[in-house]
């Protein structure tokens, strides 16, 4: 019997780390791995979306992981996002994630090229024979991968044993319901639907903003649990309002994340890498005014 236990909880999404001259920066991964881990998430998720993955080469992503697990591991959960747009890249990825310990991997599907079912199959497959011994968890983001899971699709992924569950972005509430009744765990994946996410069924959550505020999400399932809805949903409005404020900035949301953790007294993760958006001239009072909001709501709160 899977022990499933180890995924619920807050896991935040992974941020890229780089040095000033865009580099990977290993200081900076484990800096960070250290300050989420003392903010007291359950795990973290690398290498994804927020990691700047599709922007990274396969030796630069194992070198993030290798940073995260020299801090993590065997104190939190690690998902290790490994997916890369060719199945050879992929599968090198997977193999060095369960050489480093990981407790799952995860894929989106291909891009650009809308493949059939039967062909995405085999590319989750591929990847997670490539590491036999570590769970595997399918990602659902069909807004930016091009393609969205469907119950078939999930069907045919269930033979496969090492199929622990869904990260699933996708917008509609009603999906994460509709993966869980089919017998696999499932991760809310968009931050600014927690609460409802976790209503639907939802695990725990992995998310691209969890960084900047865990301690917020982190409140927001507590009050789930405790069955303390109305307060839940203060906060998750609150959140949603902060959200709102970084994806303001002429530069990209990670841009303006890593600028409030450098204003919280976190690690400096540099900036986000080419082609991404850096900030720009105002974008600093974006910034002060995210890290503002976020530490109010803390103060109220938490």
């Amino acid at each position: 019997m899977r022990d499933v236990t180890k995924y619920q909880g807050i896991i935040p999404a992974f941020y890229a780390c780089y040095d000033s001259d865009g580099a990977i920066d290993p200081q900076a991964v484990r800096a960070l791995t250290e300050y989420l881990m003392n903010k007291g998430v359950k795990g973290l998720y690398v290498g994804g979306s927020s990691g700047e993955c599709i922007y990274q080469s396969v030796e630069e992503r194992k070198l993030v992981l290798e940073n995260v697990m020299a801090v993590a591991r065997g104190k939190l959960t690690i998902i290790a996002h490994v997916a890369c747009n060719n199945t050879a890249d992929s599968r090198e990825l997977a193999a060095h994630a369960e050489a480093q310990g990981v407790d799952a991997i995860a894929a989106i599907p291909p891009i650009y090229f809308h493949l059939p079912e039967h062909a995405i199959a085999r590319y989750w497959n591929d990847i997670s024979d490539a590491a036999p011994n570590t769970d595997f968890v399918i990602y659902n983001i069909p807004q930016l991968a091009g393609v969205a899971l469907t119950i078939p699709l999930l069907h045919e992924m269930q033979k496969n044993p090492r199929v622990v569950g869904v990260k699933n972005s996708s917008m509609p509430v009603q999906d994460i319901q509709m993966w869980r009744d089919e017998g696999v765990i499932v991760f809310n994946g968009p931050d600014e639907q927690l609460l409802s996410g976790l209503a639907a069924g939802a695990i725990g959550g992995i998310g691209g903003t969890y960084g900047a505020m865990p301690e917020l999400f982190l409140k927001i399932r507590e009050l789930f649990l405790a069955g303390e809805m109305e307060k839940g949903r203060e906060i998750q409005n609150e959140v949603c309002r902060i959200i709102y404020k970084l994806c303001s900035a002429h530069g990209n949301m990670y841009a303006v994340i890593k600028g409030v953790l450098r204003r919280q007294g976190g690690p400096d993760c540099g900036g986000v890498r080419l082609p991404l958006a850096s900030l720009a001239p105002g974008d600093e009072a974006v910034v002060e005014e995210s890290a503002a909001m976020i530490a109010a709501a803390i103060q109220k709160y938490c």
